[in-house]
This record gives structure tokens, C-alpha cells and sequence, in this order.
């Protein structure tokens, strides 16, 4: 975390809709690009996150569909994306690619909703790894700024799972959380506890949230 005294306040984005949304689990296939949907969306978060006056910097995912959600937000801030690896999407491992209808008949999605903290994905990465590693992505990107305000585009369960460690919430409860496509979650992070000003915003001036 940054030595400044001041917040910096984290605008965790996720990408837009895709053509699969809500049907597969895409993961880290590579390919996955908005849809036409998905563009409106980002254009949209973009004018949004646009008006604040205060973003350092954008940072994002690697993969195509957070790189095409930050790209419109890079220029209506007058910034340049910025690529991070540890913004990435979860890796499903062998779970990549299959439909949200037959994972769903597995024993083990119970424990994915149920009890992620104890679960690994076959060939891939755990819950508890990914929120290790996005936390900590997280905290330096704003250990690199002083104040204001930077963008992370990145992808649901991440963000969900930074929204619970930011909170205190037990990880195997972060399924409770909703992360839409293209919402802003605002986290400020300042040398206290961070402080949750926004969960799942897809229609709130962002100028007004900021710690009481």
C-alpha cells in the first residue's frame, strides 16, 4: 500500500458481455470479444468513469474482452491501458470452455458455491490462489500512486473476491456477491482498512461516492 496518507480509490470493472455470458465459462480461452452489447456497455462505464477528474492510470486484464472494455475508458480519461497478468480471469483448467448448464450437474459445483475456499479447479487455479493473487495485484497498483483514483478491468469472480477481502467476508461466502458485466466496484485503499464505497454500480454518477 502506498506511505501517502491519502485514499487512493480503486474502480474494479468488470469486462462487458460477450456472446457466451451467462452460458459458458470462458476462463482464459483466448478469442472472447464483446459483443455488440458488450461494446455499448463499456462506451457506457466509460463516459461514467470519464467524468471523475482524478484517474492516474488504467490498468487491465490481458485477455481481449477486458482489454476492449478498458479501451474506451483509456480514452475518456486521457490514459493508455496498461496490461497486468494478475488482473487475469480465474484459470478453470479443465473446467475452460464448458457450459455453465453441465457444470452444473457436477457434485463438485456444490462445493464451488458452497465451499470455494477448499476447492481447486481440475488443471487449474484455487479460489483462495486467485484471491491471493488479485488482492495482491491490487495492492500494487496502489502502492505505485498517491491519491486519486486508478481503473483495474477485470473480471467477475476477482472482483468478488477482492470485494470480500476488502470487507472481511469469509472467501467460501463471496458467491453471495453479484459483479455485472461492465459494473464499477470502488474500493478505497489508504494505509487503514479499505473502505467498500460501491458494489456492482451500473448507473450511479461516480463523482459522489467517497469515504464519509
Amino acid at each position: 500500500m502506498s506511505d501517502d496518507r491519502r485514499p487512493v480509490t480503486v474502480l474494479l470493472v468488470r469486462h462487458g458481455a460477450t456472446a457466451t455470458t451467462g452460458t459458458v465459462l470462458p476462463g482464459r480461452a483466448a478469442g472472447l470479444r464483446l459483443s455488440p452489447a458488450g461494446q455499448a456497455q463499456a462506451e457506457a462505464a466509460a463516459a461514467r468513469i470519464g467524468a471523475l477528474a482524478d484517474v492516474r492510470a488504467v490498468y487491465a486484464s490481458p485477455l481481449e474482452r477486458a482489454q476492449e472494455t478498458a479501451a474506451p475508458i483509456a480514452r475518456a480519461t486521457g490514459r493508455r491501458v496498461r496490461t497486468v497478468e494478475g488482473l487475469n480471469e480465474c484459470d478453470f483448467g479443465d473446467w475452460t470452455g464448458r457450459k455453465l448448464a453441465d457444470l452444473r450437474q457436477l457434485v463438485a459445483w456444490q462445493q464451488v458455491q458452497n465451499v470455494p475456499s477448499g476447492f481447486r479447479f481440475p488443471g487449474g487455479e484455487s479460489f483462495a490462489e486467485m484471491q491471493t493473487r488479485i488482492c495482491g495485484t491490487l495492492s500494487q497498483l496502489v502502492a505505485r500512486h498517491r491519491g486519486g483514483a486508478v481503473v483495474a478491468v477485470s473480471h467477475a469472480d476477482c472482483i468478488k473476491a477482492a470485494v470480500a477481502q476488502a470487507v472481511g467476508t469469509p472467501l467460501d461466502l463471496f458467491q453471495r456477491i453479484v459483479i455485472s458485466t461492465c459494473s464499477v466496484t470502488v474500493i478505497a485503499y489508504s494505509s487503514h482498512s479499505p473502505l467498500v464505497l460501491a458494489v456492482n454500480s451500473t448507473g450511479d454518477d461516480l463523482r459522489t461516492l467517497r469515504p464519509s
